[in-house]
């Protein structure tokens, strides 16, 4: 079953008992996303956090009329507007699934019940918050200490499946690029490797 995925990942993290299961079974929505739906909009507030079950899902910004592609999340990942979520502001991300995805939703009435329940829960909601501050960590270090074949060649060898599930656009607006300097990229690194 998919939420065993979600079991095994808490694992690291906390002990679940089957009772925690039971409870976190009866709170969490499991929520089916189509190819290309944009389930989370800039301009809301954030109230619920996500883990990706299945599937892959893209984090972007919308700037000067271009979207622009900042993460992708896939299965075993928390995904949380942080900002937006912590400080009841609007956000300004938004998040579309690239293929069709299955994703829980932990809304923070549910996530208030949970610590109700045992202080332990507390864990999800900052999991998924510390996560996406790492991410965000990360993505701001690449941009500022690496060049975009460097960021290339990270992703190759380190999330090479993206390249299969997502569309090419999506990779090098990632990179920061166009999908042309993407091509040369490509094309510089698999000489590289042949030689």
């Amino acid at each position: 079953m998919k939420m065993d995925i979600f079991y095994n990942s808490l694992k690291a993290y906390l002990p679940l008992t089957e009772e925690d299961k039971k409870i976190l079974k009866e709170i969490v929505q499991v929520r089916e996303i189509n190819k290309n739906e944009i389930f989370f909009e800039e301009g809301h507030i954030s109230d619920e956090i996500y883990y990706v079950l299945e599937g892959c899902v893209r984090l972007f910004y919308n700037v000067d009329v271009v979207d622009k592609t900042a993460f992708f999340y896939t299965e075993g990942q928390f995904i949380c507007a942080g900002e937006s979520y912590t400080y009841n502001i609007e956000a300004r991300e938004n998040y579309q699934a690239i293929e069709p995805s299955k994703i829980l939703v932990f809304g923070k009435n549910e996530i208030e019940y949970l610590l109700n329940k045992s202080p332990k829960f507390e864990l999800i909601a900052r999991v998924a918050v510390e996560n996406e501050l790492i991410t965000s960590q990360k993505v701001i270090a690449s941009f500022v200490t690496k060049s975009p074949e460097e960021r290339y060649v990270d992703l190759l060898d380190t999330h090479s499946d993206l390249f299969l599930r997502v569309p090419q656009r999506y990779i090098a607006s990632f990179l920061g690029v166009s999908p042309e300097t993407l091509s040369r990229i490509k094309a510089r690194v698999y000489k590289k490797l042949k030689s």
